[in-house]
């Protein structure tokens, strides 16, 4: 094949497509120059002078590398594979690296083979990281936890690349056996970290045992800590967690090295709405970074860093995943190449066989049914902790706060913004049930509940009324998983995900719909936050600080500890 590739590439034989009058931008040096493209079986041969038979007309348009996501979990987007694909090629997206482990808690290893065999025949690169804590945590109940052992029946299948975000920060910094065993599957070479606020010799204590990333940074001063010590900082802009304004000096001060960004957990509203890769892009040049800067960390350095040798350039030998710009402002690209095939133009997705769901992936929620009792609080003291919300993060405030007391009971505070948060164990029906309260909805009457509660994926759910809170639990279970909104003893909204209680088949813009309407129905209940069922997936996730709440009780992560609810 290469002898071929240097034929084309010399002039000897035509190339199966020739890009013409494109300007090319370079990330390696930042340039834009005007060239043509000799493409031969899907690879990048040639950039200069070219001609050939087929020719793809870009004069004046600017010829950009295929954008590649350093780190995403195809299941926040509650998309099924297949359409995840379709929301984002569109945008420029053309290499996503995933973390199944959304997947995985609910599945165990057939979360991750159907991640890999979903995304075999679409045209977007899927590369997959094992999923490394599956549970997050000892303080959360998964479907199936998985060892060294069961990742390794996978390492080595095609597209699987590395070791996925180590978030037991503690158990690597302390050497744990088990937490190195599942290092060694990659030889401590190819692990992606998630340390959020680590410092000094905790984190050079976590580095050595082998993560070599992190997209937990929130503050300058903590990525560039990171950065210094090797450690690859992947900028994140997610739907809620918004990271990428405040680590820019980290770029513009410190040039690009070690630096990509990644859009971790994005819903398809954002999606469809703002983008993907390329609305960080277009964000970042707008507050300031150079457009090859930009460009750099959304191509060359996330493929560099996940070593996918051969994308994130448009150099003789890559690739040819390369997009299609009329502008270096917007970012939207009209048309978008993977491997030299045109796969979306003009904003849509060329078709492409939907998948069928596989019986195997339906069908996960079991649980005892509940009642309002199953939410009552008892205590002998009205002062409790609090799970604080704290906008556009994902960590949380660990507070403390005086709430009524009735009936030997504590209950919700609308007047000061506090309302009870519980977590119902859903794999094993085992009636297990965590409680406490929680502060910054905004809740001031009825209850939502979520089948999507990183990373156990139990079923979490925010109320005022006990009774709405057992109506919202009871509903899930009913429906197979999902969304549901229920308020004055009555389910008035809700969105079945079908595909282990995380992702729907539908097509991105029903299940845009179906989220609005039910945001709608929440801010008519006083919801104040955006996004609020993204903010509640995150409440029982128990490696992140300060305090969450999981079926297991309320934990302080700051300790990583249960701790009692009443103070």
């Amino acid at each position: 094949m290469r002898e071929r590739w240097t034929a084309v590439a010399r002039g000897d034989e035509p190339a199966d497509l020739v890009i013409s009058g494109g300007r090319v931008l370079s990330v390696f040096t930042g340039e834009v120059f005007t060239a043509n493209i000799a493409i031969a079986d899907g690879h990048v041969v040639g950039v200069g002078d070219y001609d050939g038979p087929n020719v793809f007309d870009a004069s004046g348009k600017y010829l950009v590398p295929g954008f590649v996501d350093a780190h995403c979990h195809i299941e926040s987007s509650k998309l099924n594979v297949d359409e995840f694909a379709r929301a984002i090629l569109p945008r420029g997206t053309t290499a996503v690296v995933v973390d199944p482990h959304e997947l995985a808690n609910v599945l165990g290893i057939r979360g991750i083979e159907y991640v890999l065999d979903a995304s075999d025949s679409i045209p977007l690169r899927v590369f997959v990281t094992l999923p490394s804590c599956v549970p997050a945590s000892d303080f959360e109940t998964c479907w199936s936890p998985l060892d060294a052992d069961a990742l390794a029946t996978l390492v080595g299948r095609d597209r699987v690349i590395g070791l996925a975000e180590m978030m037991n920060y503690p158990a690597a910094a302390a050497g744990d056996p088990d937490v190195m065993r599942k290092m060694d599957l990659t030889g401590h070479r190819h692990v992606d970290g998630h340390a959020p606020g680590l410092s000094g010799k905790q984190l050079n204590a976590y580095i050595a045992s082998g993560p070599s990333s992190d997209h937990e940074c929130t503050t300058l001063d903590e990525a560039l800590e990171k950065r210094r010590l090797g450690m690859w900082i992947m900028i994140r802009e997610a739907s809620m967690i918004r990271n990428l304004v405040d680590l820019l000096p980290l770029v513009t001060g410190y040039g690009t090295e070690n630096t990509m960004f990644a859009t971790d957990d994005r819903e398809a509203g954002t999606l469809l709405d703002e983008g993907h890769i390329n609305s960080m892009v277009r964000k970042a040049v707008a507050n300031g970074l150079p457009v090859g800067d930009a460009v750099k960390l959304a191509t060359l350095n996330p493929a560099r860093f996940h070593e996918l040798y051969g994308l994130g350039a448009i150099a003789p030998g890559y690739a040819a995943d390369l997009l299609v710009f009329p502008d270096l402002n917007e970012f939207e690209p009209e048309a978008v190449f993977v491997g030299g095939r045109i796969v979306a133009e003009q904003g849509h997705a060329l078709p492409f066989p939907a998948m069928e769901v596989p019986g195997g992936v339906v069908g996960t929620i079991h649980i005892k049914p509940v009642s309002a009792v199953d939410f009552h609080l008892p205590a002998t003291s009205s002062l409790v902790r609090v799970v604080e919300l704290i906008p556009d993060q994902v960590v949380t405030r660990g507070g403390i706060a005086q709430v009524p007391l009735r009936n030997g009971n504590v209950i919700a505070d609308i007047g000061n913004d506090i309302v009870k948060l519980a977590v119902v164990e859903r794999h094993r029906a085992s009636g297990q049930v965590g409680a406490g309260f929680v502060r910054g909805f905004g809740l001031t009457r009825g209850a939502f509940a979520s089948t999507v509660a990183h990373d156990a994926h139990n079923i979490v759910v925010v109320g005022v009324s006990d009774d709405d809170m057992a109506l919202c639990v009871n509903r899930l279970a009913e429906t197979g998983g999902g969304l549901v909104v229920a308020d004055g003893g009555r389910v008035v909204g809700e969105l079945p995900l079908e595909i282990a209680g995380l992702m729907s088949a539908r097509p991105a813009a029903e299940v845009v719909a179906g989220i609005a309407a039910l945001e709608y129905d929440l801010a008519r209940m006083g919801v104040t936050v955006a996004t609020p069922f993204m903010y509640l997936s995150f409440l029982a996730l128990s490696v992140i600080p300060e305090m969450r709440v999981t079926d297991q009780g309320l934990i302080d992560v700051r300790t990583f500890q249960r701790v009692p609810l009443q103070v």
